[in-house]
């Protein structure tokens, strides 16, 4: 799992900082990794499950860089198999910003949080636009049953890398259920 962090990761440039900052010699651990396979594990499906938001950044045609704040309900983004992860596209601001940058780089990276525990799980992909009429089976695996919002089309992301990053910076925040349970525990 390292050693496909690395490789889409340290570029030659953030090498070369690496070097120049002292920490090339640790990071150059992470590329001589046995393997290039990522695979969700047991840990970090429970991890996704749990999300009930994440953040998920494109790039445009011009190579503009573009972040995007995706919510739901905890389970809305679905671990579809041990290299894949989806979630249904809910109606927005109609802006289309991020359906429009993967269909033209489909290239993606998520980062989901873990406020309250101070967690972060980065992954890097490749995204597909589905529609329910090309993939019915597989927009019914992603549609969430008690959930109303209008559902546009889904997006699937197979998994190239992912890096469980360190919780240092990680301010800890709460849902107002976690307060309420702090609370209560209290």
């Amino acid at each position: 799992m390292a050693r496909a962090f690395a490789k889409i990761a340290f570029t030659d440039n953030v090498k070369q900082l690496q070097s120049e900052m002292g920490s090339r010699e640790t990071y150059q651990v992470f590329e001589q990794g046995d393997t290039d396979d990522v695979c969700i594990d047991k840990r970090t499906e429970q991890f996704i499950k749990q999300r009930d938001s994440f953040y998920i950044a494109t790039s445009n045609d011009d190579g503009w860089p573009y972040i995007q704040h995706r919510g739901g309900p905890k389970g809305f983004l679905k671990v579809l198999s041990d290299k894949q992860i989806g979630f249904a596209d809910f109606r927005g601001n109609r802006q289309y910003l991020t359906v429009g940058n993967i269909q033209g780089n489909n290239k993606v990276c998520l980062f989901l949080m873990d406020y309250a525990q101070t967690r972060r799980l980065k992954i890097w992909g490749h995204a597909e636009v589905i529609q329910e009429a090309e993939y019915a089976g597989l927009m019914a695996q992603l549609e969430l049953a008690d959930f109303r919002a209008p559902v546009e089309r889904g997006i699937v992301i197979t998994i190239d890398a992912m890096d469980w990053n360190c919780p240092k910076y990680i301010t800890p925040r709460y849902t107002q259920d976690e307060f309420v349970q702090f609370l209560v525990d209290d």
